[in-house]
């Protein structure tokens, strides 16, 4: 099984590149995040690979980073989410937001992915919410340890996030920016407060 490929990459396109190891090219599958962080050809690179094989072919996937790798692996552990679809969804949704997505039931933010439906995105959510904390990118979910939220806090939290997704903020980037804000203030937090602070830091 190949671990990774270290080459120079000569083609790239939208949903693959080529790297050359040694005069023999490699067709390599990739999400929109790694391809966009790719230098331009021709330029030596390393890529993590994961390799799948089939009856009728043997297919590389490329990833700049292991945490994503990780969850191309978790991802394609739920029936019906296929290689093509997990890098759907790991092109539009970091490992941090991923984490988020699923710890908050966030559907909408599963399904903007080309190939996640509402139903395939409630499969993913049951499957995965309980390993999503111990995956890669868990570091970036907000958690106050020891501290219980303050008397009207779960109220401010949903309106101000549907306040939030109602302009057009994604809920798995609103998610950590309301908790914090409302573990700083506590008890003295407002909605009024809360949503002002929260879209000065979403907008900026």
């Amino acid at each position: 099984m190949i671990a990774f490929l270290s080459g120079l990459i000569i083609q790239q396109d939208t949903a693959s590149c080529v790297i050359d190891v040694n005069g023999v090219g490699y067709l390599v599958a990739a999400s929109a995040r790694t391809l966009a962080v790719l230098p331009d050809p021709p330029v030596k690179v390393q890529l993590l690979v994961e390799t799948v094989v089939r009856e009728d072919a043997i297919l590389l996937y490329g990833f700049r980073e292991n945490a994503e790798r990780e969850w191309f692996r978790l991802l394609t552990s739920v029936q019906g989410v296929g290689a093509k679809v997990a890098l759907a969804i790991l092109s539009i949704l970091s490992p941090g937001e991923l984490v988020t997505a699923l710890s908050t039931a966030d559907k909408a933010s599963l399904t903007r992915a080309a190939g996640v439906g509402g139903r395939l995105a409630e499969r993913i959510l049951t499957e995965l919410r309980d390993k999503a904390g111990k995956m890669p990118g868990g570091g970036d979910a907000v958690a106050v340890p020891g501290q219980a939220p303050a008397e009207g806090a779960g109220t401010i939290e949903s309106d101000a996030l549907l306040a939030l997704t109602g302009l057009g903020f994604r809920r798995s980037e609103s998610v950590p920016v309301v908790r914090r804000l409302l573990a700083g203030r506590g008890a003295e937090a407002t909605l009024d407060g809360i949503l002002r602070d929260a879209l000065k830091e979403l907008a900026s």
